[in-house]
């Protein structure tokens, strides 16, 4: 084993953005962790951007009519990262419990690293302008 090689990631949830009927022919791979949320894009060019939990400020689910028929949903999000910033999980199956799932995995990962909201309020009239 390298010295680079650590433990398995322990993926809690994963699912890929989803277009026409809710299937899921794209590039783009959705997953969260303990304490990661991970954004995996393209076939040829592959990016892969991560924020860590403690660092998302708010999360709002949204539904289009089209979403709700094929139970997809957006879960948008603002972050303090400074690389992702306010981004969305989009078009992903049962969109509800991943977005309490996630918020759950926030809060705990919040407590666990000490953050405050006083802390979190720098940024936060900074992102209100973006997120809307």
């Amino acid at each position: 084993m390298s010295k680079l090689e650590t433990e398995p990631l322990n993926i809690l949830w994963h699912d890929r953005r989803r277009i026409i009927f809710g299937l899921p022919w794209t590039f783009t791979k959705y997953s969260f962790n303990e304490e990661r949320l991970f954004i995996e894009d393209g076939l040829l060019r592959t990016t892969e951007d991560e924020v860590r939990l403690y660092r998302i400020l708010d999360l709002k689910l949204s539904r289009t009519f089209f979403q709700k028929l094929f139970n997809l949903g957006t879960i948008k999000i603002a972050s303090s990262d400074k690389s992702l910033k306010n981004f969305e999980i989009k078009n992903i199956k049962d969109p509800k419990n991943v977005k309490e799932r996630l918020s759950e995995l926030i809060e705990r990962e919040r407590d666990a690293k000490r953050v405050v909201s006083r802390e979190i309020m720098a940024d936060q009239d900074e992102l209100d302008d973006e997120y809307e």
